[in-house]
């Protein structure tokens, strides 16, 4: 492994000293690769077998991961396409397989349709791969800060409640100059039993069968744990109760061999022509909120009832 005795890595340019996952049972090679990135202001995790490098990736949550393609019990490219096939592991964090065995093109293509962003043979160049891993690190760093700073919820991918308010005004403005109908439905999603996997996983759940489901024209998100809202335009009350029974189907049919049953809850609000409301969409997801509030505190009370409540049925309380 062949390197320069000067620094190829600008530590100011991340926030904080990358953490590099090393998957190989060489030692040899390992330690080879720890004496060119621990100088060069990369922290170092080890794993020695495939079924280690896969629970370290995801308990550590490292910035980039090297993998050996001949580990003892896994192969490195199978370790990388469980790796990317696992909604828990951020898409960002780049993936390099090594491999002192062949390395040749058709080796090359299953590791990038694995999901890898390097493969490399070895001896490897020391100075060439500082310049790789900077590279990919800048990228991973840069993408995550604007995640951070985006509109969009990271564990679902659909709109966080920022992102679902600019969303709504552009909705809403472009119902209002076409006299069309509005409805907002906000529906809990949580399982039938508590045995059952927890917040997180039925969040990914949901959250990829509505962006696979969801129309184009409507904005979806997430607005905490459980809960989430359909910004619908050109919707009445009967497509809101359509749209309920439809994604009470697709999780039923998707979602339970990963998250079991299902239990589905919603309230909305309806308007028909938002033009001749006195209600912003923001208002209108407000009552669909109220609407689902109810509901779910009248189920507390009596496990007889509906699972859809509009707003216009939520009983008013009494003047004091």
């Amino acid at each position: 492994m062949r390197t320069s005795g000067h620094s190829m890595t600008e530590r100011d340019q991340f926030p904080r000293p990358p953490l590099v996952l090393v998957a190989n049972d060489q030692e040899w090679s390992a330690r080879s690769l720890e004496s060119i990135l621990a100088p060069n202001g990369y922290s170092v995790l080890r794993a020695y077998t495939g079924r280690q490098a896969l629970e370290r990736a995801r308990t550590a949550r490292p910035d980039l991961i090297i993998l050996d393609a001949q580990m003892p019990d896994l192969h490195g490219v199978e370790v990388c396409r469980q790796l990317r096939s696992d909604p828990r592991f951020p898409a960002t964090v780049p993936i390099i397989i090594t491999t002192a065995g062949p390395s040749g093109r058709a080796q090359r293509l299953e590791a990038y349709q694995a999901g890898a962003w390097e493969f490399l043979g070895q001896p490897l160049d020391g100075e060439s791969l500082l310049l790789r891993l900077s590279t990919f690190l800048v990228a991973k760093f840069e993408t995550d800060a604007l995640l951070e700073e985006s509109l969009l919820d990271p564990l679902t991918g659909l709109y966080n409640m920022r992102g679902l308010s600019r969303r709504a005004r552009e909705i809403g403005a472009e119902t209002v100059r076409r006299h069309a109908a509005l409805s907002c439905v906000v529906f809990a999603a949580e399982p039938e039993t508590p045995t059952e996997p927890g917040a997180e996983r039925l969040a990914e759940t949901v959250g990829g069968i509505l962006r696979t489901h969801g129309r184009a024209s409507d904005a979806i998100g997430r607005l905490g744990d459980g809960e989430y809202a359909v910004i619908a335009p050109h919707t009445e009350a009967k497509g809101v109760i359509q749209m309920v029974e439809r994604l009470e189907r697709l999780i039923r049919s998707e979602g339970n061999g990963t998250v079991g049953q299902v239990r589905l809850r919603a309230g909305y609000s309806a308007i028909p022509d938002l033009s001749t409301a006195q209600l912003d969409v923001l208002q209108i997801l407000l009552q669909a909120t109220s609407a689902l509030r109810s509901l779910v505190a009248d189920s507390g009370q009596s496990p007889v009832v509906a699972r859809l409540r509009a707003f216009e049925e939520v009983p008013t309380q009494p003047a004091s």
